[in-house]
């Protein structure tokens, strides 16, 4: 049984999607799952493996169902990391288990950082954290790289620079920016301009989350067991060494995940990852035997 649900805050409105009871009939903490960009639609995959738990996926503020009442354009993990507190809260419950991707995982450990009682165990799922890897500032180029073709070029030319970037193989060399811009079209990307310039991944709005500096003590003496997870496809790429970064940080070897960056994601997406696999896996990180 799923159920959605709208949390009214000052700021924004929160969309959420409740997948089973609460309170939880078996004890468990529910399983939340969050993304950025992504929103709710893109955990379908993986929460349909996990029937026997309460999961709750939620769209983060402008993003997806969720509308914003603060005026602002920009994504930070601080800001997101308020609303998922404030939804921990909503679902009436102590604690929860957590799975964060990508983005999803920079706001989780601000949340860890911040709130160390509302997650139990968090699993983080390659978090994007430019600031973490040797090559820093070359990885900062690149990113204003992308975000310098899209507000020339449009939509498809600055996705088709975000893929060459993100599949880049080690740290951002001289090679890697004398290489040109890729056409969009070798992607199966349009090459029209849209005229629109608001997409969270390829504009700058979400520069604090990529720039944001987690809090090494505060995670380290959190009750919280934070575990940095890794695909096995991702190995050598920018996420695969941020992800290896941020374990290292905390002191850990990252957790080794089927398949690439958005491994626990179904077909619909054009990008499938293995979630049947990703799930399984997932259930042995977080001991669960269901």
């Amino acid at each position: 049984m799923t159920t959605t649900r709208t949390l009214h805050t000052p700021e924004a409105d929160l969309a959420y999607d409740l997948h089973g009871p609460l309170p939880t009939p078996d004890g468990r903490p529910p399983l939340v799952m969050i993304g950025q960009p992504m929103d709710a639609g893109g955990f379908a995959a993986l929460a349909a493996h996990f029937r026997d738990r309460t999961v709750v996926t939620y769209d983060p503020r402008g993003l997806g169902r969720s509308t914003r009442k603060d005026a602002r354009t920009d994504h930070t993990p601080q800001t997101q990391a308020g609303d998922v507190h404030a939804l921990i809260q909503a679902l009436g419950t102590t604690a929860v288990e957590m799975f964060a991707s990508s983005g999803g995982a920079v706001t989780a450990l601000a949340l860890v950082a911040t709130h160390p009682a509302d997650v139990t165990t968090l699993v983080a799922h390659e978090p994007p954290l430019l600031t973490l890897l040797p090559d820093a500032e070359a990885a900062q180029r690149a990113q204003a790289r992308v975000r310098d073709t899209y507000q020339d070029k449009g939509w498809g030319a600055g996705m088709a620079a975000f893929i060459a970037m993100t599949s880049w193989q080690g740290a951002f060399t001289d090679d890697y920016f004398a290489r040109p811009t890729p056409d969009p079209a070798a992607f199966g990307l349009p090459t029209e301009d849209d005229g629109s310039r608001t997409d969270p991944l390829l504009s700058d709005r979400s520069w604090a989350i990529t720039r944001y500096q987690p809090q090494a003590d505060a995670l380290t003496a959190a009750p919280t067991r934070v575990v940095i997870a890794v695909g096995e496809e991702s190995h050598g790429t920018l996420t695969a060494r941020t992800a290896q970064a941020t374990a290292a940080l905390l002191g850990q070897q990252p957790v080794i995940f089927p398949s690439h960056h958005g491994g626990f994601v179904g077909g619909e997406t054009g990008y499938a990852g293995q979630p049947e696999a990703f799930a399984r896996r997932l259930r042995e990180v977080l001991g669960d035997t269901g």
